[in-house]
Order: C-alpha cells, then structure tokens, then sequence
C-alpha cells in the first residue's frame, strides 16, 4: 500500500481530504480513530502516517433486574471481600403508591429534622402541614412542593379526615398537646406517628392508646434509636451473649438549655425537665438493648436555686433501675451541662461503649475483652442512617402490610409508668417497686427491616 494511503476499509487517499476538516475526517472513518490524536503520530522517511484502531464498546458485567417492582435491583459484584461491601440499590416505591403524612407542628424539629428526612424516605411522602403560623406554613409548603389546600390551621385541623392524601398525622407538638391531637386525628381516621415523650402522663397515653383502638388505627411512638443500626448491633451482640452476660449499664443524656421562655421549661406544655424530655432516651435505651422491664427504680432530683430555667421545671435527675436478671442500670440526665450522649455496657468477659449514642448522628460503637494477656479493643464501623426517615418507613411498611408497628403506644405508655416512678422516688427518697409494667414485648410488631 503506498505510504499516501489510509489503512481502513474505505481505501480513501488522505490526499483527497485535505480540504476536508480533521472533524469531518473523523467522522467519515466511522469507527476507526486516528491514533496520531492521541499522541501515537508515527514518522516514516520523512512522512506522518496516521495509524487506525478500533475503538470497541464498553460493557459492564450482567446486572439481575427481577421483573416484580418491588424486588431488590442486583448490580454486579465489584469489590473483594476485603472491603466493606455496599449497602443494598435503594428500592423507592413509586410516589403515587408511598404513604402520604401530614406533619402536625412546624418548630425546630420538624423544620431541621423531619421533613428534609421524609424526603429521603423510599415508602413515605409529605402531604399535608399544620401550622398556626400561617406565613411560616405558606413557605415551607412553597419549598416543599405541598398543595396550599393541604395546609390547615389547628382550628381546621379535623378537616383532614376528608384528605385523601393523608394517611397518617405525625405529631411533633409540645408534649402536652399531643393527647388532644391523637384523639383527634384518631377520629378523623388517620393512623398516627407521635413524637416521644407520648404525653404529659400515663393516663394521658391510655386515653390515646384507647381512642386509636376505638378508631382502628395505628399508633406508633417515634423512637428512632431504636431504628438506628449502631444500637440495633449493640443490642444484637448483647443478645448473642458474646461478651458474656450484662451486668451493669452507665447512661447519660445532658444539653444546655438557654431560654426560659420555651416550652420546654413549661411545667404544663412540657410534663418535666431534662427527664421527658432527654432522660428518656437513658431510659428507653437501656430497656430496648437488654430486653428486660425494671422492677425497682431509685432515684435523686436537683434544680439549681434562682436559676429562672428551672422555675417549672427539673434542672437534673438521676437514676438507678434493677432488672429481672440483675443487671443494674444507673442514668442520669441534665439541662445545665455541656452536650453528652452516651452509655456502657459492662458484661462479664468485655464492655460495650457508645459515644454519641442518642444523638441525631455520628454513633460510635467501641467493644473491649480480654484474650490471654492481651485486651481487645475493637471499633465497630457502620454505615449511618436517616433515624427519622428509617422510623417513618417502618410506619409506612407496617400501614402497606397492615402489622403493628415496633413501637406501640405500650412502649410509650410503660417509659411514662417509670418516669413517673423517678419521680416518686425522688420525692420520697426511697426505692419505688414497679408492679403496673406493661408486657411491651407483647405489644411489639415484627422488627423493622433497616437498610
């Protein structure tokens, strides 16, 4: 072939493209590239030749797509076995088949929290607010795509029942408001979702547990760190007993408050301090991971004299509870110190300790047991999760599969049996035996699938 020729199947002399443009060049060759491009320019007595190569395709290996909607997507396997494998393809429902919910109180929680998460949420879907701040309400509808008749007022809020869009009400008002508004949506046959504390007292969650019955609804109480996967380890490896049996339980859940105006330091929007509101997460924690109900509860109580943040309401209280197996937890919670959350386990052959245990993220789970003369201390890294939006999903599943959920008002029921015998406790100064416990694993749904 003579040096002025192309190597291709076109036989096409270079000579005859030369008013031809390098882009129009390449185009015609079609799938031939020249390589000179790509810095391969090869010189031959004197002479460039332009050299060609086929350019094949890239084709990833086979991936399992099942026909059903809603079976998992399996993409092919690409790390070893060394490293931490990914998490499962996420599986969103369609928009139109997810559980629509509307969100009852428009504070801090809501606004930071719950709703970013309900859209991260692959079963469930925002549908509705409530709000009394209507200027608050019409912008947050605007940002997150909510229909302005599907925001109500508190005085329309019993206009919902004609909402089809809504299947469940979640609750996130000041804990003195949530009984009325249970019993409220109830009747207007919405299952509900209610933040913790469930309410002010435990005849207070009777009353929603009975008006959710009567309306055959479901209620739920939002305890994500009972969602959330460092937790659910930890309490897995103590049920499996693998540093031999629990024996003592440390716990401690502490913020600092600055504004004696808020609810918080209420007596009636809030029912307590630091107790309902952050120690409950001692104590809902403590009973979660081991699986046991306390049978005797001793307790101390402080506010700091003059302290305006403490007029209503209590600054400090510790506690310490006795368990069936003997296991004794001891807790405490405050309103006055710097941020900390976190608790240990101590077993017989080893501990098992969480940092940031109760917080919104950033758990860290740590283990330590003795092997010969050595002591073994281990991290425990996982994957995090939305703990709102895990939660919300599992309310979805169990509406979409018509279980009950994993949380029950009993749960929320039983934590306030035992606040309010602390506070016995620190009243009187003596141990309180707990004879009115609920049997809450009767009450659990199955265990929530968490991705």
């Amino acid at each position: 072939m003579k040096e002025n020729e192309l190597t291709d199947t076109s036989s096409t002399n270079i000579k005859e493209k030369e008013n031809i443009s390098r882009k129009g060049f390449l185009s015609m060759t079609g799938k031939y590239v020249a390589i000179g491009a790509m810095g391969n320019l090869v010189a031959t007595s004197g002479k460039d030749r332009v050299l060609a190569q086929t350019v094949k395709k890239p084709v990833s290996p086979a991936t399992m797509v099942p026909y059903k909607q809603e079976d998992q997507i399996v993409l092919e396997k690409w790390k070893s076995e060394y490293d931490q494998q990914s998490a499962p393809v996420p599986m969103p429902l369609p928009p139109d088949q997810r559980i629509g919910y509307a969100i009852v109180g428009l504070g801090h929680l809501s606004l930071e929290e719950i709703i970013p998460a309900i859209h991260t949420c692959k079963k469930s879907k925002l549908a509705a607010l409530v709000s009394g701040t209507p200027d608050k309400m019409k912008k947050v509808a605007a940002q997150y795509g909510v229909k302005p008749e599907n925001c109500y007022s508190y005085e329309t809020y019993d206009q919902i029942k004609n909402n089809q869009e809504v299947d469940v009400i979640y609750i996130v008002l000041p804990n003195g408001m949530h009984k009325e508004y249970t019993v409220r949506g109830a009747k207007a046959g919405k299952h509900i979702l209610c933040e913790k504390p469930m309410a002010n007292t435990s005849e207070e969650c009777r009353e929603m547990i009975d008006a959710c019955n009567k309306a055959n609804v479901k209620l739920m109480i939002a305890y994500r760190i009972q969602y959330q996967p460092h937790n659910r380890k930890l309490r897995e490896l103590l049920q499996k007993k693998e540093f031999g049996p629990a024996k003592f339980v440390e716990a401690a859940n502490c913020q600092s408050s600055a504004n004696p105006d808020h609810w918080r330091h209420k007596k009636k929007l809030a029912g307590g301090g630091a107790l309902p509101d952050i120690g409950l997460y001692c104590l809902n924690t403590t009973r979660f991971i081991l699986g046991e109900e306390p049978t005797e509860i001793f307790a101390y109580q402080y506010s700091t004299p003059g302290n305006p943040l403490f007029t209503e309401v209590e600054e400090f209280i510790s506690w310490q509870m006795r368990f069936p197996s003997g296991v004794i937890a001891s807790c405490a919670t405050n309103y006055n110190v710097h941020e900390s959350r976190r608790y240990r386990v101590h077993c017989e052959r080893g501990w098992l300790n969480m940092d940031k245990a109760y917080a919104y993220k950033g758990q860290d789970l740590t283990t330590a047991k003795a092997n010969g003369k050595l002591e073994l201390h281990e991290n425990i890294g996982m994957a995090e999760n939305n703990q709102f939006a895990a939660e919300i999903d599992h309310f979805s599943e169990c509406i979409l599969k018509n279980t009950k959920p994993f949380t029950p008002g009993e749960e929320g029921l039983q934590d306030h049996l035992l606040m309010e015998a602390i506070y016995q406790s620190a009243r009187e100064g003596k141990p309180v035996k707990i004879n009115a416990a609920v049997k809450v694993a009767e009450h659990r749904g199955p265990e929530p699938e968490i991705g």
